[in-house]
């Protein structure tokens, strides 16, 4: 399953969250694999595109940055997926 994750840090946390993001590289835990991640110009915010097939390690995640930033996370469909869907809805 694909997961939009974005994030927006405080300017309070943006050395922590800088220092940790150079030590783990950002890495996510196991069980979550990073398909891409994209940081906004000028700012302390991005998102990313990942995959997992349990929400569990996408929690742990969260939870692992949660004390220097928002994290969203929304469940994702790809254009395949999504195309049979948006046909069964227009009756087609």
């Amino acid at each position: 399953m694909l997961f939009i994750v974005s994030w927006s840090i405080s300017p309070d946390n943006r050395n922590a969250a800088i220092e940790r993001f150079l030590k783990t590289k950002g890495a996510p835990p196991a069980g979550v694999t990073m398909k891409g991640r994209w940081h906004a110009v000028g700012g302390s915010a991005g998102f990313g595109i990942a995959e997992a097939s349990d929400v569990i390690p996408i929690q742990k995640w969260v939870l692992e940055w949660s004390d220097l930033m928002n994290m969203e996370v929304h469940a994702a469909l790809t254009d395949e997926q999504m195309a049979p869907l948006l046909a069964g809805a227009a009756g087609r």
